[in-house]
């Protein structure tokens, strides 16, 4: 059976690393531990707290979970675009730690205040926000400006 070149071999089983995007196994690995942990947080929302006296942190965890189970999706499109060799794998690594420094910052500061952390969370979350949108257009210059083989 014959890979094609444009496919990941490590992903796929052959323990190679010639890939256009070596680092894609572990951004991958992240996308799916964060992706778990917008769940965890989401059905915290949905079943740990009061929801009238706890409606502001459940708004937090929603928001969080929303943003970081979208991200934790754009992280493994990111990976496979760059697999698939249809991203620049410069712009495509820099959307993939601008992601993963959203997808820390923002969902942590937000379930940091739901759960009553520090105050101070609150200053993190649009440093998370500002990494998303470095992140998006990171993606776009990285698909534009990729290339052509």
């Amino acid at each position: 059976m014959a890979q094609s070149k444009n496919r990941d071999p490590a992903i796929a089983g052959g323990g190679e690393t010639a890939t256009p995007y070596p680092a894609s196994r572990g951004w991958i690995g992240f996308a799916a531990l964060s992706g778990g942990v917008a769940v965890i947080a989401g059905a915290f929302a949905a079943h740990g707290l009061d929801p009238q006296a706890e409606a502001a942190e459940i708004g937090w965890l929603r928001t969080g979970s929303l943003y970081e189970a979208l991200h934790a999706l754009a992280m493994l499109m990111v990976a496979s675009l760059a697999t698939m060799g249809l991203l620049g794998s410069r712009l495509g690594g820099g959307a993939q730690w601008a992601f993963t420094i959203g997808n820390i910052c923002f969902p942590t500061a937000l379930y940091g205040l739901a759960l009553h952390g520090p105050r101070w969370l609150g200053a993190v979350a649009p440093i998370g926000g500002m990494a998303f949108i470095i992140g998006w257009i990171a993606l776009s210059a990285g698909t534009i400006m990729r290339p052509e083989h």
